[in-house]
């Protein structure tokens, strides 16, 4: 079972999600919290596997919540889905930064909503690569003092390298073994290599961080 937290300052939002979710033979949603201080707290005693995170929400709100959870490094870290709408790209980038698996429109489909909780809870593929990959290319093209420099990259192979390239263009393993010639295993192999040597999290940090290295121009 994959365990969810449901974050939003919206009653009906949290209701209308807790039903669908809980619908699923394979989802069990074990809280909900109002603001991102609640999350917090609640994610901390509830442990989720996933927490669907709102971005603007009163006395905390999701970005700093995500950034306290995923930086705590005494707790067991679940996996933040953010639900934003476009006026909110800045947050969305923020919260990739901080180490989010993904984001997820508001007004997507149930359908998507379900399979986004399932996509991000076993970390293989970051949601919506299209679309984040076109926010992220947007926010990386930006000056910022903060951003690595290439040579970070340059404990990687060749080979891994290329993978992470695919991977900031929003190719699944699948189709990157499809690009590559290569077993999807192997891809599988690279991805978890490319993750241990940069010190990432999942496919999300690392397409943020080909970006802002410039593995990856944006507009590519």
């Amino acid at each position: 079972m994959i365990r969810v937290l449901i974050a939003d300052d919206q009653a009906m939002v949290r209701q209308g999600f807790g039903a669908l979710l809980a619908a699923q033979p394979d989802l069990l949603v074990v809280g909900d919290a109002a603001d991102g201080a609640q999350a917090v707290d609640a994610a901390r005693h509830l442990d989720p596997d996933v927490v669907l995170m709102d971005v603007r929400m009163p006395v905390m709100d999701g970005l700093e919540a995500t950034r306290k959870l995923l930086g705590d490094r005494s707790a067991q870290r679940p996996r933040v889905l953010i639900l934003t709408t476009f006026d909110l790209d800045d947050y969305v980038y923020e919260a990739l930064r901080a180490g989010a698996s993904g984001f997820l429109l508001k007004d997507a489909p149930a359908a998507e909503l379900v399979q986004a909780v399932r996509v991000v809870a076993a970390g293989e593929a970051l949601l919506a690569p299209a679309v984040t990959r076109r926010l992220i290319a947007e926010f990386a093209a930006r000056p910022d003092r903060r951003r690595p420099r290439p040579t970070d990259l340059a404990g990687l192979t060749p080979r891994e390298t290329e993978v992470l390239r695919l991977i900031a263009r929003g190719r699944n393993n699948a189709e990157i073994a499809g690009d590559l010639v290569v077993a999807e295993q192997t891809v599988k192999t690279h991805v978890g290599r490319i993750l241990a040597k940069l010190g990432l999290r999942d496919r999300a940090q690392a397409v943020v961080l080909a970006y802002e290295t410039g593995l990856v121009a944006a507009g590519e």
